[in-house]
């Protein structure tokens, strides 16, 4: 589904600039939930965004390919992948509580990709959203639709964002650090709902971390990243117990209480 060849990205600012992606390659298979795994600015976000369009406009400039379906997203006019954007491949970012608009009923920005991709009516759109929010559990759909942001908890906010993004069910969700805001126990809730998501759809999901502990809990193979290169990758329980590069095994070590069993 998703093939990354040689994948780059120069950021420019005036006369200074400055590489946050070096020609990384790496494969993700239909239905497979991948991590990514590194520090804040290892080069992961810069990559998601990427594959999202995102970085349009920004002064960044992209080389290599990011074939999605044998598609080159890189090559795209800005019509062509707007018409991918939240149907075919759709984000979940790590703050939904920036990331929604504080203006706007809950409602409406859940069923904003059918604006954008279908001509179906208001009530076409409406019915289709409270279905969306049910499948991620929110309670009283109803009254959720009705509410702004601020009246959410940061749990039902994250669920309502992925009952936005799996809306026209697309093939690939970029999950960026959807966990990292929530508390343990809405944590736990959340991974179950992706992997539920994930196991009903076939959706892949691209799940981005700093956190291997959570990688592990989501995903069976992992992309760990370093100052925008790709350090090491491989099934998610031979880099828990047979790490090979030296900052896989200092992430490892950042694991309250995992450093000293290493040692």
């Amino acid at each position: 589904m998703l093939d990354v060849k040689d994948f780059a990205v120069r950021f420019t600012d005036r006369d200074v600039e400055e590489e946050a992606v070096h020609g990384i390659s790496f494969t993700m298979a239909s239905g497979e939930i991948l991590g990514l795994v590194g520090e804040s600015g290892s080069g992961k976000t810069v990559t998601a965004l990427s594959l999202m369009g995102l970085l349009r406009g920004r002064q960044a400039v992209t080389t290599g390919q990011m074939l999605f379906n044998g598609q080159d997203l890189l090559s795209l006019s800005f019509e062509q992948m707007r018409s991918i954007q939240g149907k075919q491949i759709a984000m979940i970012f790590q703050e939904p509580k920036t990331s929604l608009n504080p203006l706007m009923k809950v409602g409406r920005q859940v069923e904003e990709a059918l604006r954008v991709h279908t001509s179906m009516s208001a009530a076409e759109r409406r019915k289709r959203a409270l279905e969306a929010m049910e499948s991620v559990e929110l309670p009283d759909p109803e009254r959720v639709y009705r509410q702004y942001p601020h009246e959410l908890s940061g749990g039902m906010r994250q669920r309502a964002m992925i009952a936005a993004a799996i809306l026209l069910e697309p093939n690939l969700l970029l999950c960026d650090e959807p966990t990292t805001a929530l508390d343990a126990h809405t944590q736990e809730q959340i991974l179950a709902l992706l992997t539920r998501i994930n196991r009903e759809r076939g959706v892949g999901i691209l799940f981005i971390s700093h956190d291997l502990q959570v990688v592990r809990k989501l995903c069976r193979r992992a992309i760990v990243m370093q100052d925008g290169y790709i350090v090491e990758q491989g099934d998610v329980e031979t880099l828990f117990t047979n790490p090979q590069n030296a900052y896989t095994k200092q992430l490892l070590d950042s694991i309250p209480g995992r450093g000293r069993r290493r040692e």
